[in-house]
């Protein structure tokens, strides 16, 4: 007999069975919370809101197991079906949009919500998560009133982020906290200082880091392979840190095993691979691209990098991975993925400049270098506080492209390195290029009043008012050139714009060029040299040979001639089994050359029987003396053939000697 369905069962004893008491459920619910099972709590407590519909605690305790078996869009269904009740659960749901990813709406959430300590830890992740460095420290710095475990690790993770790493010192010191008080802490700070460039010292907190980890996570009973993971950051950025100390095959090795063993969290793992990449550079394109698709979402034809990376990679780290895939694209000529990668990067990350850079420099490699001049000078109007980057990039596509006019007005518009020396030099020569001599004297003329007025230690002024004299007198400004130089001379007394001072007024004002010639040093050398009779000689006329010889010989007069230096004799050095005392006879020193062009090379004759003319028996026989028709042919054939010869001969001995093979001078020689 069949078995019954388990649906009818079920049926049938669902009426003739009672529900549990609510308390009996609770406990069950508070049991299966303890043990962590999340899924039975959640049963349980749909079992409470089926005797009690409505109950707080009961909803709140489904929320909560729901958000820890991950079930983030279920929980927030459940808070959403709970509106009618009292309790507020604005807290949970900005923490599902947090786990969603979604921070603008989380954020939004929680500024609605009053600051708590919760709420305030949520708030810094997600501000974090967002790039808002400043705010997220500011937010754990207000928390570090109330004792929270390992706010510490975070709030030195955020002054790194936020590009304060000099202040991490200071904060560790005002909460009295020590770099190894854990291994978290440990590597943030050894962060803080690969950010300061003290390399050495961050290796030896990554190493001390690492040991603390290993101690810490053995005591937890966790697996090896889980003690792996969990170390996974410290062993890249151990790598990170060999590669700026130049050790780039220690580097690559170790980025290597890390990717290969896949014993890492997603977020290590993306940077060991984005790490590799840029130590390998253009080499090994295709194999770079392959480790970059470990990255990217399983079932997206796209590049996108996968739901579990996104999440925990900051906008940095994630800007990079993908700029890295937009330069390997290029390297490999793979223009049309490069170009659809490239536009819809600025809506991944539209308050940064990167995606549009990447957009130029496609362009750029499609040879439409005005289409990228274009969009680069339209973003810089349009966002002034971005324009920076912006205007250095399409200066040097410019200048690249041989337009150094647009390259010239687009460094023009940033101002606060126009006194720089750099960029006044690049000017000068844009403009110079360009024929605008009068606006790269202009720029000369502005560098040189900044500095007159600036308040700064590092004072430029000399080296700029040199470089614009010597533009000025080679392009026929010789007043203003005169005029730079005798500042100089004036504010420092350099002798090398005393020379050119000097030089420049002899051409108009030679008394002048005089008085300041006077300030010249007389060189040792000249003191007994008569300049008027120098001055009266016509110049060095050429001489030859013999009197150079005795011209030398006169200079040399008076002096002690260093005795010749002695050549040692060196023995001759034989071949192998040569006997000097009986060498025998010469060699053949036509031993190099083919037979046939040798003295002694006799061509083969050719065999006479074959010119005789044989008919059939009975022919008739003519004269010896008497021409005929056929000896007739065969010696105009035989000039023809003799000609031939003779020519091909011509031809080949005049052909150019080539390199021969051993094997080939082997055979000559027989």
């Amino acid at each position: 007999m069949a078995p019954k369905p388990k649906e009818k069962l079920k049926a049938a004893a669902s009426p003739s069975q009672p529900p549990p008491p609510i308390e009996d459920l609770f406990t069950s619910l508070d049991r299966h919370i303890q043990r962590s099972e999340f899924i039975q709590a959640v049963k349980v407590a749909n079992q409470v809101l089926s005797v009690a519909p409505g109950d707080e605690d009961a909803i709140r305790c489904k929320v909560v197991a729901l958000i820890k078996a991950d079930k983030i869009e279920e929980a927030l269904s459940a808070i959403q079906s709970s509106q009618k009740v009292s309790f507020d659960f604005s807290f949970y749901k900005a923490y599902c949009l947090y786990r969603q990813n979604k921070l603008d709406e989380a954020l939004e959430v929680l500024e609605k919500q009053d600051k708590t300590q919760p709420s305030m830890l949520l708030e810094s992740q997600i501000l974090y998560r967002l790039g808002k460095m400043d705010a997220c420290v500011d937010i754990c710095r207000n928390l570090q009133k109330v004792k929270i475990d390992s706010l510490e690790i975070n709030l030195v993770a955020g002054l790194i982020s936020a590009g304060r790493a000099s202040e991490v010192q200071g904060t560790l010191d005002a909460i009295k906290t020590t770099a190894t008080s854990s291994f978290e802490l440990a590597y943030n700070i050894a962060c803080s200082l690969i950010e300061g460039n003290k390399l050495k010292n961050a290796e030896k907190l990554l190493l001390t880091a690492r040991r603390i980890g290993q101690e810490t996570l053995t005591e937890e009973n966790l697996a090896d392979d889980d003690i792996e993971i969990e170390l996974a950051p410290i062993a890249v950025q151990l790598a990170y840190v060999h590669q700026l100390l130049g050790q780039t095959q220690e580097a690559a090795g170790a980025y290597t095993d890390i990717v290969n063993r896949n014993l890492a969290d997603e977020p290590s793992l993306a940077v060991a691979v984005n790490n590799l990449i840029a130590v390998k550079g253009p080499k090994e394109i295709s194999d770079s691209l392959r480790k970059l698709d470990r990255l990217k979402e399983k079932d997206s034809q796209k590049f996108e990098l996968a739901r579990a990376i996104d999440l925990k990679l900051s906008p940095k780290q994630k800007e990079t991975i993908y700029a890295n895939r937009v330069f390997l694209l290029l390297h490999a000529n793979k223009m049309d993925q490069a170009r659809e990668l490239v536009a819809v990067l600025p809506e991944m990350f539209p308050d940064n400049v990167m995606p549009l850079l990447l957009q130029a420099a496609v362009l750029v490699r499609e040879n439409k270098v005005g289409k990228a001049e274009e969009m680069l000078g339209q973003f810089a109007e349009r966002f002034p506080e971005k324009s920076k980057i912006i205007l250095l990039a399409r200066a040097q596509v410019a200048a690249a492209a041989g337009h150094p006019q647009i390259a010239a007005d687009s460094l023009a518009k940033v101002p606060d390195i126009q006194h720089m020396p750099a960029t006044v030099a690049t000017l000068v020569a844009l403009k110079e290029r360009a024929g605008d001599i009068n606006g790269a004297a202009a720029v000369l003329d502005s560098a040189i009043k900044w500095w007159k007025t600036a308040m700064t230690e590092d004072d430029q002024l000399s080296v700029i008012m040199r470089e614009a004299a010597s533009f000025k007198l080679r392009h026929g400004k010789e007043e203003e050139a005169a005029h730079l130089y005798e500042e100089l001379v004036k504010g420092n007394g350099n002798i090398e714009a005393l020379v050119g001072l000097i030089t420049t007024v002899a051409h108009a004002n030679v008394e002048k060029a005089e008085a300041y010639e006077k300030q010249l040093k007389p060189l040792p050398g000249l003191k007994g040299a008569d300049v008027d009779a120098l001055e009266k000689t016509s110049g060095a006329k050429p001489v030859d040979g013999a009197s150079r010889a005795g011209l030398a010989e006169a200079q040399e007069d008076g002096k002690t001639k260093e005795k010749p230096k002695k050549k040692r004799k060196r023995k001759p050095r034989y071949p192998k089994g040569f006997d000097p005392a009986n060498p025998g006879p010469p060699p053949d020193p036509e031993r190099w050359l083919p037979k046939r062009e040798r003295s002694s090379y006799r061509p083969k004759r050719k065999d006479k029987r074959a010119a005789q003319v044989r008919g059939s028996q009975g022919a008739v026989v003519r004269d010896k003396n008497e021409p005929s028709a056929s000896a007739t042919n065969s010696n105009t054939s035989n000039s023809k053939s003799n000609q031939a010869t003779s020519s091909k001969g011509v031809s080949q001995s005049a052909e150019p000697s080539r390199p021969q093979s051993k094997s080939s001078r082997k055979k000559s020689r027989k």
